[in-house]
């Protein structure tokens, strides 16, 4: 948006004689924004164009939710063809050489695509908070309809807020007055003034406050919560772990004292055969320990047999289970016994490395995160509040006369916005970062 000074502080122009005609600033200073504000321009050209080649061209970005970003990019496109040029010849020659009809015309386009830009951005601060606050059923409601719908109601509110003076709410000087003067500048009739800026910026900021505090806090709590499942996922972790030891032991004191019971009753066994004279000898049973592959169809009820003749050949008599470890007692036909050990299904020390890792990723991501809402909002600030406090406050403040240069800065501080927006949103993504490798033929991992 370009924002002119008020009648009573016009300073003369045309103090100095440069290659651009007569113009209030030196030549070297012309030269040096032509430069910069040329570099600026080409930067939001093709950082935004890249944006929007990338959703349409790049698969994995092609979701409804990126769309918009594309409108955001149209937007801030559409400010640096139709906007930021004339605003360059304008700067440096200090008035306006276009015609009253073109500087009308471009005045519309200025606050159409600025304002179209900040409600872009107001759309995407408002679909992140009812991704994060409402998943489940947002996920549901974000249909492309309902995404074009919302695009739509931006551009419609944007031409709503710049159309006005078109229709007579200005103070636009008639043609002979313009072509003496030669200034191009927004209407400054104070009621318009308060009904644009609360519509181009106050309450989209208002709005993307409120909504990126939400979406902060949220965030806040979820880092806090994962981090406190982490802590107790490697509490119960190493408790679980002090605890199988502990199992083990004790079963390994179970086996030996079993064994040695299960030792006399061999030798009482030997003594039986002797007397009847048999020379069978004497099977010995040691405890058998029984893994999960082997484990998975045992129950508290179920039996374990030796298909001999379809005949089950072993009986439990006992079944126990102490803490991790499970104790089964069993009694052949000789009354023997025996005792099997069955080890809980135990979980690969990497399944446990790869969920912390997971977690920890997590929390890295949730904290890029959050540190990006406060990026987005920074800039956002940064560039739109000092324009939009000057654009208020001038019209209402007669004696308040900001130099030319200083409504320049001013102006073109908001119009950075537009440049920043495509870095600012497919910086911190890696779809967008490898996207824009594969637009450029840049070569390289992610």
């Amino acid at each position: 948006m370009d924002l002119d000074q008020n009648l009573s502080c016009d300073p003369e122009y045309g103090n100095y004689s440069t290659i651009f005609g007569v113009t209030d600033i030196p030549q070297w200073e012309g030269v040096l924004i032509i430069l910069t504000l040329g570099f600026l321009i080409l930067l939001t050209v093709v950082g935004n164009i890249l944006v929007i080649l990338s959703v349409f061209m790049y698969k994995p970005l092609r979701i409804v939710q990126n769309f918009f970003i594309v409108s955001l990019a149209v937007a801030d496109l559409t400010v640096a063809i139709l906007v930021l040029p004339l605003n360059v010849v304008y700067s440096v020659a200090g008035q306006w050489i276009f015609g009253i009809h073109l500087c009308k015309m471009w005045l519309t386009s200025d606050v159409m695509c600025c304002t179209a830009s900040i409600l872009n951005l107001c759309a995407i601060a408002l679909d992140r908070f009812w991704a994060i606050t409402d998943p489940i059923n947002y996920a549901q409601k974000r249909t492309l309809k309902r995404v074009l719908n919302m695009i739509a109601a931006v551009w419609v509110l944007s031409l709503l807020i710049c159309s006005p003076p078109l229709v007579g709410w200005n103070d636009w000087p008639d043609s002979e007055e313009f072509l003496e003067k030669k200034e191009c500048k927004l209407s400054s009739r104070q009621g318009y003034v308060i009904y644009s800026a609360s519509g181009s910026f106050y309450i989209p900021l208002v709005i993307m406050t409120i909504v990126y505090i939400q979406i902060f806090i949220a965030t806040r709590r979820r880092l806090r919560e994962r981090a406190k499942a982490s802590k107790i996922n490697a509490i119960s972790k190493s408790q679980s772990k002090r605890r199988t030891d502990a199992d083990r032991d004790s079963m390994s004191s179970a086996e030996t004292n079993h064994n040695e019971h299960t030792e006399i009753n061999c030798k009482r066994e030997r003594k039986r055969s002797k007397k009847k004279g048999s020379n069978e000898e004497m099977k010995q049973l040691k405890p058998i320990l029984i893994h999960e592959d082997s484990a998975t169809d045992l129950g508290e009820n179920s039996t374990i047999s030796h298909k001999n003749g379809g005949e089950p050949k072993d009986q439990i008599v006992n079944y126990a289970k102490n803490s991790s470890l499970t104790v089964v007692n069993f009694k052949d036909k000789n009354s023997e016994s025996r005792v099997v050990v069955i080890e809980p299904p135990k979980k690969p020390a990497g399944v446990y490395q790869f969920i912390e890792e997971k977690q920890r990723i997590s929390l890295s991501k949730e904290r890029r995160a959050a540190r990006t809402l406060g990026i987005i909002m920074g800039v956002f600030v940064v560039c739109w509040l000092p324009f939009f406090l000057m654009y208020v406050i001038v019209p209402f403040c007669p004696s308040c006369c900001p130099s030319r240069r200083m409504i320049n800065f001013i102006t073109w501080l908001g119009y950075i916005n537009s440049a920043l927006n495509p870095v600012i949103y497919t910086i911190f993504n890696m779809d967008f970062r490898r996207a824009f490798r594969k637009l450029l033929g840049i070569p390289g991992s992610s």
